[in-house]
């Protein structure tokens, strides 16, 4: 069992105890990375301005504390200091110079205008920058969120809905890739650290865009050696309305899956029609398709449907909600989304990293630790 410095225990990897990271971004992708260094160990100062992090003023709030602020900042120590102030600045300079890791998500360019960029940084420091389309290029200073990325990378034109809209993911799966690649990268430079000989920083261009594209590596690899569009995967797998409202979701992967599917339909005659007989072919047709195998799947209710997909071995799940799926009982079983204990908020249940048994305390109040770092720092 392994006890951190918020007395949370638990079997918890601790490699990065001794490494001080300066998280300096905003937001989702750079605290991710930041909060999962600290879950390893690490001890992160969280560096806001004076209005704090903006996403402090997201989601359900109570005082300076919010439901996403919580999520990607626990185990963090909140240091406010207004980088426009000299004095200031140079209390955050100093930070850096103690800095293993710097995290931040300023504007390509800020960062080094303002003295927080590379040349402030540790000789051996890893330097990561998050940003919405890299450092450098013609649209390095375009402004980007998780939504932008998903339209600019092709993810929302893939996600067409029932009426023929692209709509983004009603999630945040780029700006969480990105920290976790992020968190990825700094593992790697950190070990590629450990044997150098003489000091040399490591600096990392994390954005947005790569995250994107990374989720969509398949896809980018088929159309680039096609050069066109590839048809769509495993056609007729998707969601379907059962009898009683819900919805029921299935994936197909092999031939042998679609001949099974129809038994589990009913429906042989399907098997006997030249327009379905592979997944090419049934891509090619699917407005022809779909129509049909949506009023069988509105012949019975969702938990029939299950159970006979499950029988004949097709992949398939309800489609549930996020609180039907925390008040699953496999969900609890296997503490999926343990609990924690956020002042002002709550009881948050906060779902674990794949691999990653997460034991930290809550995230920090704006400014919390401010008087407490400045007085290590001796100001």
């Amino acid at each position: 069992m392994v006890q951190d410095a918020h007395g949370i225990q638990g079997n918890a990897m601790q490699p990065y105890q001794g490494l001080f990271v300066l998280d300096a971004a905003q937001g989702i992708a750079g605290p991710y990375c930041g909060m999962l260094l600290a879950a390893m160990g690490a001890e992160v100062v969280k560096l806001e301005p004076p209005k704090g992090d903006w996403s402090r003023g997201l989601t359900t709030r109570e005082g300076s504390h919010s439901v996403m602020s919580s999520v990607f900042n626990r185990g963090k120590r909140s240091l406010v200091l207004d980088l426009a102030a000299p004095a200031e600045r140079e209390k955050a300079q100093a930070l850096m110079a103690r800095a293993d890791v710097v995290i931040e998500a300023f504007r390509p360019g800020v960062a080094g205008r303002i003295g927080l960029g590379p040349a402030h940084a540790r000789a051996d420091a890893v330097y990561v920058s998050i940003s919405g389309f890299g450092q450098s290029g013609p649209y390095a200073e375009r402004p980007c969120t998780d939504a932008v990325a998903q339209a600019f990378s092709g993810l929302v034109s893939q996600n067409a809905g029932m009426d023929g809209a692209p709509h983004k993911v009603g999630t945040l799966p780029v700006d969480i890739h990105t920290g976790m690649s992020a968190f990825a990268a700094v593992q790697g430079a950190l070990a590629d650290r450990a044997r150098d000989t003489t000091p040399r920083q490591r600096v990392l261009d994390c954005s947005l865009m790569a995250g994107a594209a990374s989720l969509l590596c398949t896809s980018i690899a088929e159309a680039g050696l096609l050069g066109r569009l590839p048809a769509e995967l495993n056609v007729p797998a998707g969601s379907y309305q059962a009898g009683d409202g819900a919805w029921v979701m299935i994936a197909l992967v092999r031939e042998v899956d679609w001949v099974t599917l129809v038994g589990v339909l009913g429906a042989p005659a399907l098997l006997q029609d030249p327009r379905f007989g592979s997944f090419p072919l049934r891509a090619q047709n699917k407005p022809a398709l779909l129509p049909m195998l949506r009023g069988i799947f509105l012949t019975r209710p969702v938990a029939e449907w299950i159970a006979a997909l499950h029988a004949a071995g097709i992949l398939a799940s309800r489609v549930n909600t996020v609180l039907e799926w925390l008040e699953d009982g496999h969900v609890q079983a296997s503490a999926a989304a343990p609990a924690v204990e956020q002042p002002g908020l709550g009881r948050l249940p906060l779902a674990n990293p794949p691999g990653l048994d997460i034991q930290l305390g809550p995230a920090p109040a704006l400014g919390e630790h401010s008087e407490d770092i400045l007085r290590e720092m001796g100001g």
